[in-house]
């Protein structure tokens, strides 16, 4: 419990760092570049965030289990074609994003009887889901991209609600939920205890099994999600989505403060870490700076946030 309540400690500090950090760098970045602080630019800036932000926060989840995710991608990518083609056939919208969201889950939860029931590393069952997933994806949509979506759904990620995008609003629903399962439920007590120390969890009473399951079933429901929103955004299902997104979800938990080894993380930590990554994106682009060059900053900047959990776990802080 004290390990628990320290890693919880560290936490909180971790996302008071990063709200200096982006402080820091909102307003350098105000002065470099006027554009920035736009309300088209802020906008758009949502907008790009919202995705990765609610496919993170499903991969935080698995994180803090001690587990990875590396289907996120090909299963949103599901979301988005089966969605999408079954729209333009004719059935209703809510049908259609309803077998989607079911599909995703349930792929979600056979990556967790695949770790639990076949005792295959999460790595490995996850990368063999990955590869399916896309596989799936490009069978059923002849590797084309599926277009004529109705009006109503794809206008929706066009619209603002209150001067915001609604793709943001749909993710604060997201954030808001994750949080109270993370920190106000057994659940989510169970999740960190798991983490931690699984023998131990399991040895307390704790179903691990039916756990997992919810872990990955959680992961798959966020793709789910996050494949809708951006089959809304481009107005057409396409194959390719997805693609490159686990490495930006496992980036956004990583700098919010989750630790990779398991039993630590929180939900606005990796809200932090998506808009931080965002930023420096957005702003390096405004400002001109190759985009090579912004996709190597972000690559130190994970690896110096692992650095610095590797630390101070051996530390013992």
């Amino acid at each position: 419990m004290k390990k628990l309540i320290n890693k919880f400690r560290q936490g909180r500090i971790a996302e008071g760092n990063l709200i200096l950090i982006l402080l820091v760098i909102i307003i350098l970045m105000s002065i470099f570049s006027p554009k920035f602080l736009t309300a088209n630019n802020i906008r758009n800036l949502v907008r790009q965030t919202s995705i990765i932000g609610v496919v993170a926060i499903g991969m935080t989840f698995v994180i803090i289990s001690g587990g990875i995710d590396l289907s996120v991608g090909s299963i949103l990518g599901v979301a988005s074609i089966i969605s999408s083609l079954l729209m333009v056939n004719g059935v209703g919208i809510f049908l259609s994003i309803l077998i989607s969201v079911v599909v995703c889950t349930v792929l979600g939860v056979i990556n967790g009887i695949i770790v639990f029931e076949g005792k295959v590393p999460p790595f490995i069952a996850t990368l063999g889901m990955m590869t399916a997933a896309r596989g799936i994806v490009m069978l059923v949509s002849d590797a084309r991209m599926v277009a004529g979506l109705p009006k109503s759904f794809t206008n929706f990620a066009q619209n603002n609600i209150l001067g915001m995008p609604s793709l943001f609003f749909v993710w604060l629903l997201v954030i808001i939920a994750a949080y109270i399962i993370t920190t106000q439920t057994v659940t989510g007590r169970n999740l960190f205890a798991f983490g931690s120390n699984p023998e131990a969890a399991r040895l307390s009473g704790i179903n691990i099994r039916l756990l997992t399951y919810f872990i990955y079933g959680v992961s798959g429901f966020m793709c789910a999600v996050a494949g809708i929103l951006m089959t809304s955004r481009l107005s057409n299902g396409i194959p390719t989505a997805g693609t490159g997104y686990e490495l930006d979800a496992i980036a956004a938990a990583v700098v919010g403060g989750a630790s990779l080894s398991g039993g630590s993380g929180t939900i606005i930590g990796t809200v932090l870490g998506a808009l931080l990554i965002a930023i420096i994106r957005n702003g390096g682009n405004l400002l001109g700076i190759n985009p090579f060059i912004l996709q190597i900053a972000v690559g130190v900047l994970i690896v110096a946030s692992v650095m610095i959990d590797q630390k101070r776990k051996f530390s013992g802080k």
